[in-house]
C-alpha cells in the first residue's frame, strides 16, 4: 500500500521537535492527506516517524483538537480523527489570508518545484509500480466527487513530487501547497475550471509517462500559471 504521508512526515530536527512535528501533521491535515473523517495514525507510528516522545506528540495533537482540527476518541475503535474544516469564508476571507504571506513568491516556488518535478520524473523515466501510481492518481481526480475534488487533486501533484526522487523537494512541494491549499479554499470550485485543469492533468501524467521532459515542464507551468490566474482575479 502507497505511503501517501511519505512526503510530509520525517524525523525533526533535536531542539524543535515539539515546533517541527506540529508543523507536519498540520500539514497532513491541510493537504487532505487524511481525509475528514478518517483517522490519523496511531500515537505510536506518528511518534517513532517523527522522532519523538509520545508525551511531546500529545501536546501537538492537543494543540490540534483546541483549534477544532482533530477529535480525540476513546473505545476500540478510538484515536485521533480529523474533522471537517469550516466554510473558509469567501473573498474576505482569502484578502485575510493572503496578507500573511508573499502570495507571488508561494506562486513562483510553486512553479518552479512543479515543473521541476514533472521534468525529472519524465527524464529518468517512471514505469511499473510507479507509473501505475501516478495512473491512479491521475483517475482519483477525474472520478472526485467535487467536495472531495482538492484533496484529490492535491494527491496527484504531492504524487508526481515524490515519484521524482528528491524527498527534499517533494518536503518543500508539500510546504507549499499547505500554503496554497489554505488559499484555495476561500475560493469556488469551478466546473469550467476544473475541466480544463483535468485535461490539463491528463497531458502532463502523458508527457511524463512518454519521457517527454520539456512537454512535462511546460504542461506544468501551464497548469500553475492557471492556478495563479485564478488566485489574482478573486483578489482584484
Amino acid at each position: 500500500m502507497t505511503d501517501r504521508l511519505a512526503p510530509v512526515l520525517r524525523p525533526v530536527r533535536a531542539g524543535n521537535g515539539f515546533e517541527e512535528a506540529l508543523e507536519q501533521i498540520l500539514q497532513v491535515v491541510r493537504l487532505g492527506l487524511v481525509a475528514a473523517g478518517e483517522r490519523l495514525p496511531a500515537e505510536r507510528e506518528l511518534a517513532e516517524r517523527l522522532g519523538i516522545s509520545r508525551v511531546t506528540l500529545r501536546e501537538v495533537l492537543r494543540v490540534l483538537q483546541d483549534q477544532g482540527l482533530v477529535q480525540a476518541r476513546r473505545g476500540r475503535y478510538g484515536g485521533t480523527f480529523v474533522l471537517p474544516r469550516a466554510d473558509a469564508g469567501g473573498e474576505d476571507e482569502l484578502r485575510r489570508r493572503v496578507a500573511g504571506v508573499d502570495i507571488e513568491d508561494v506562486l513562483r516556488f510553486r512553479e518552479v518545484l512543479e515543473a521541476g518535478a514533472a521534468g525529472l520524473c519524465a527524464a529518468h523515466g517512471l514505469a511499473g509500480a510507479r507509473a501505475a501510481r501516478l495512473r491512479d492518481a491521475l483517475a482519483g481526480t477525474r472520478d472526485a466527487p467535487l467536495a472531495q475534488y482538492r484533496r484529490l487533486d492535491t494527491m496527484l501533484h504531492l504524487t508526481l513530487a515524490e515519484l521524482c526522487g528528491s524527498p527534499a523537494l517533494a518536503a518543500q512541494y508539500a510546504a507549499v501547497r499547505a500554503t496554497l491549499n489554505d488559499l484555495l479554499d476561500c475560493i469556488p470550485l469551478l466546473v469550467r475550471n476544473l475541466e480544463h485543469s483535468q485535461r490539463q492533468h491528463a497531458a502532463l501524467v502523458e508527457a511524463v509517462l512518454d519521457g517527454d521532459a520539456d512537454g512535462a515542464r511546460e504542461i506544468a507551468r501551464e497548469h500553475c500559471a492557471g492556478t495563479a490566474a485564478l488566485l489574482r482575479g478573486f483578489l482584484t
